[in-house]
């Protein structure tokens, strides 16, 4: 298994997991990381973002400062290819402090 399949596959399943247990991934506001599985292709692989991606997106777009301080997600949030394709969905990234 080649280390980028391996990353999105990671990915994917330490997503799935939070998103089933609720362990920390939620917050007041509906912040919920698990949202952001349609779009590992995207984050971790850097391929075009599908419909189903951007609308996760645009839906946790209040969540990305949280989501990126966060120990297990930062990585990923802070990443080029998740910044690209935030960008291909016209959404505009937040500073965060």
């Amino acid at each position: 298994m080649t280390t980028m399949v391996r990353k999105v596959v990671v990915l994917v399943l330490a997503m799935a997991m939070v998103a089933a247990c609720g362990g920390g991934a939620r917050a007041a506001g509906g912040c919920n990381a698990g949202q952001l599985t349609v779009c590992a292709g995207a984050i971790a692989g850097g391929a075009r973002p599908t419909a189903a991606c951007c609308s996760s997106l645009r839906a946790q777009k209040g969540c990305f400062c949280q989501f990126a301080k966060d120990p297990r997600y930062g990585r990923y949030v802070n990443s080029p290819n998740a910044r690209k394709a935030v960008s291909s969905c016209g959404i505009a990234l937040p500073t965060c402090h």
